[in-house]
């Protein structure tokens, strides 16, 4: 079988390696792919969505699976589809859960699905009449995709103000910040929520949870993500059936109500206050780093994936590892400010149930370099947590290139309850 993989980090280097590891006979090929994919399959020296659609045809390709927000956007499952090619993820009017900040916020309220309170607009008045209501700090957001680095928390309302300001007339985020979502600030711990979907049907993944600030004990600023666990146990029964019913199920009604069904990975950025969920956002893709730890805990990944394009959920089920994962992100010297020199990754040893998930990596000489931003994830895998997490940080501890920063607490939330 052969399988098209769209994106270049650590999550579709996790898809692919879970998929070599279940499956027998198979060839991948991705765009564009990282210094280290390509000892996985074939990179393609192409992003371009027409030449993808032509390669696809041309070696006969079985399935693509999107990996990457950019992708979806642009809508690249329109495009396959409509050419009779298989592919894995939700067209571009559904995939506005995520792409538009305004339309899900908007979506969210038309169909009671509970979420902070906000104020959606253009208006740099309207903004700064909207934040002298609300109780501090307060939650910013660009409209559109800004690659993990929309969000901003401000302790002020004077911050809050200039931060609007900026976004709107362009200068934090460009043509993603001329709308702008404000919002109330929630008070409990986030989790990281998938669910497999096939426009009617979906199977609820593993619950993750995933440590967006830099540095330990959740200070700093934000990043794409340091590192994530799963399962995590603070989503119990009670909880995980109000997610279905209160936030999935509406979800997949609504978004057939509005001509958008959804296929894919829905994956729910979850606040947790009181033991009641609220939705801080939608994505329409699997979460990074999050995805480099659910996918080693499933035994059957290609099956729910077919199973979600050929709309056949209800047929199969979930079929699970026994066993808790932590991955940890190991980030360049400058992370997430600015660029940081390339440097050459050096690794001593693999310790046993761990193992790298490659993100921000090139091959240059036959040598391993890191090239900036989040470069790897070591993801440990154990009986337990805290078997896992040694793992993941006994392979930490066994890799090295100039600069590098990691988080010491990933899983702490699950630790001190």
């Amino acid at each position: 079988m052969k399988i098209l993989i769209l994106g270049s980090g650590a999550r579709e280097y996790s898809i692919a390696l879970a998929l070599k590891q279940t499956t027998k006979n198979l060839d991948l090929y991705f765009s564009p792919g990282n210094g280290a994919t390509q000892n996985l399959g074939i990179n393609l020296d192409t992003k371009d969505i027409n030449e993808l659609v032509n390669y696809a045809k041309e070696n006969k390709i079985d399935l693509c699976i999107v990996g990457s927000e950019d992708f979806l956007a642009k809508g690249v499952v329109d495009i396959f589809k409509k050419n009779n090619l298989a592919i894995f993820g939700p067209t571009k009017a559904a995939a506005m859960l995520e792409s538009s900040k305004i339309f899900m916020k908007n979506f969210l309220n038309k169909y009671n699905i509970k979420t902070a309170k906000f104020l959606t607009t253009g208006n740099l008045d309207e903004a700064k009449s909207f934040i002298q209501k609300l109780t501090l700090p307060i939650v910013i957001k660009a409209d559109g995709l800004c690659a993990g680095k929309g969000v901003i928390i401000a302790l002020t309302r004077e911050e809050a103000i200039s931060e609007s300001k900026k976004m709107l007339s362009g200068e934090s985020f460009g043509d993603a910040g001329k709308s702008i979502v404000i919002e109330e600030f929630l008070e409990g711990y986030e989790l990281s929520v998938f669910a497999i979907c096939d426009g009617n049907d979906f199977i609820l993944l593993p619950v993750a949870q995933d440590h967006k600030k830099l540095l330990d004990g959740d200070k700093g600023p934000n990043t794409g993500g340091m590192g994530a666990y799963a399962p995590s146990h603070l989503a119990n029964e009670e909880l995980l059936n109000k997610i279905k019913k209160d936030i999935i199920i509406p979800t997949l009604e609504g978004m057939k109500k509005e001509n958008k069904e959804f296929y894919g990975v829905l994956f729910i950025g979850l606040m947790i206050v009181k033991n009641e969920p609220y939705v801080l956002e939608f994505n329409v893709r699997f979460g990074d780093p999050e995805c480099e730890v659910l996918m080693p805990l499933i035994k059957n990944p290609l099956e729910l994936i077919l199973a979600s394009t050929q709309k056949r959920l209800k047929d199969v089920r979930l079929d699970l590892k026994d066993e808790f994962a932590i991955g940890v992100v190991c980030a360049s010297k400058n992370y997430p400010y600015k660029n940081s020199e390339k440097s050459e990754i050096i690794i001593k040893n693999i310790p046993k149930n761990s193992h790298i998930s490659y993100a921000g990596v090139s091959l240059e000489n036959d040598k391993l370099m890191a090239n900036g931003g989040r470069i790897l994830v070591c993801v440990g895998l154990g009986k337990s947590l805290n078997d896992a997490k040694q793992k993941a940080y006994e392979l930490c501890d066994n890799i090295h290139f100039e600069g590098k920063q990691f988080r010491k607490d990933i899983g702490f939330w699950a630790f001190k309850q």
